[in-house]
């Protein structure tokens, strides 16, 4: 306990952002019993209601409560973000790490991919994905996930290959420890730090590219509620219902500094020229 008190004291920025972070969480996780109203029951008599006492972000065209919309989307936003990170991490650290340790034939392969994936603008080709095997939640992350994990497997490779010519590598080689065990318990423990520095910090970009996909039509589809579908839906009421738009951008706005932030605080105190 005492230890947690002097962290928290030594890392006061960290400390207040991961609590910003663990209500996210639990807000989404909880979103049912938050949430003041259905966040797919319609009331057209209450469409395009300004925010007042009773709703208040206002009501979308079917009378929705936008408040409650926003909270729902916080769950889906976050969720899939989460989703993303976490497979395009797996991915890219162990064929990264394949391609580093085992070199050869394998090593030429996975970059020679790689390179081909980096060629193409990023978003382009996860539009491109996502119009092919049509457009979902679901088929987003895949979309995102086939030009994402790219950037992983080649920090994880280099990482692998910075680590591998170590004295203690070569040590443990010479005494014949197997490569699984090298691998377990030398080079992924060492490279996995900075890999999962990278994650946190894509997380707000991942929400981001998720919302843009959505707005664009590519991602979530009616009625379910998430922010970039929220915008696109608001759009056409820009200018006479602001609040349809201004809410769930603030949302994204909100979340994407929350944990870019908390990336930043997390890459300050794992990042070893710091110790």
């Amino acid at each position: 306990m005492k230890k947690l008190v002097e962290f928290i004291k030594h890392n006061k920025q960290f400390s207040i952002l991961s609590a910003l972070a663990i209500i996210l969480v639990l807000t989404a996780v909880f979103a049912r019993y938050i949430a003041p109203f259905s966040p797919y029951e319609s009331h057209l008599t209450e469409a395009f209601l300004p925010p007042n006492g009773v709703h208040w972000f206002g009501t979308d065209k079917l009378g929705r409560d936008v408040l409650t919309r926003v909270i729902y989307g916080l769950r889906v936003s976050l969720t899939a973000s989460l989703v993303l990170v976490s497979t395009v991490l797996i991915i890219g650290a162990v064929l990264g790490t394949i391609a580093g340790f085992y070199g050869g034939l394998a090593d030429a392969v996975i970059m020679r991919i790689s390179d081909m994936m980096i060629s193409f603008p990023g978003m382009v080709l996860a539009i491109a994905v996502a119009g092919i095997i049509g457009a979902s939640v679901t088929n987003a992350i895949i979309a995102l996930v086939a030009v994402s994990w790219t950037k992983y497997a080649r920090l994880a490779r280099s990482l692998v290959l910075k680590i591998r010519h170590k004295d203690y590598i070569y040590a443990a080689q010479l005494l014949g420890t197997k490569n699984t065990d090298i691998l377990k318990h030398h080079l992924i423990p060492n490279a996995l730090p900075t890999l999962i520095i990278t994650a946190a910090t894509d997380i707000g970009t991942m929400i981001l590219e998720l919302a843009g996909l959505s707005f664009l039509g590519f991602g979530a589809q009616p009625p379910i509620a998430e922010w970039g579908l929220m915008l696109n839906e608001g759009r056409s009421y820009m200018f006479d219902c602001p609040w349809l738009m201004v809410f769930p951008g603030m949302a994204i706005c909100i979340v994407v500094i929350i944990f870019n932030l908390l990336g930043d605080c997390l890459r300050d105190i794992l990042d070893p020229r710091q110790i």
